[in-house]
């Protein structure tokens, strides 16, 4: 029964965790300093908002890889359970 929940329940954990990633703030860097923060601070000192675009690649960076492996795992779960496979 364990391997079958792991099936079902991992395509929405990452989902979950995508969602989060993003809710949390942009990214992280070096857990305390929030990259968005750190751009807002950096374009106060030097009004260029290069920094903004900076922390935003980062985000796209981080997140475009979990995001395509949780497309994958909801691609192959649809899959087996199109084929009648073991869900």
């Amino acid at each position: 029964m364990l391997p079958q929940a792991i099936r079902k329940v991992t395509p929405a954990l990452m989902n979950d965790f995508v969602s989060m990633q993003k809710d949390v703030g942009l990214v992280s860097i070096l857990g305390a300093v929030d990259a968005v923060r750190s751009a807002q601070i950096a374009q106060a000192e030097t009004y260029n908002f290069t920094p903004y675009f900076v922390a935003g690649l980062l985000f796209v960076v981080i997140s475009l890889p979990l995001i395509r492996v949780t497309d994958a795992i909801a691609r192959r779960q649809q899959r087996r359970e199109q084929i009648g496979g073991a869900v």
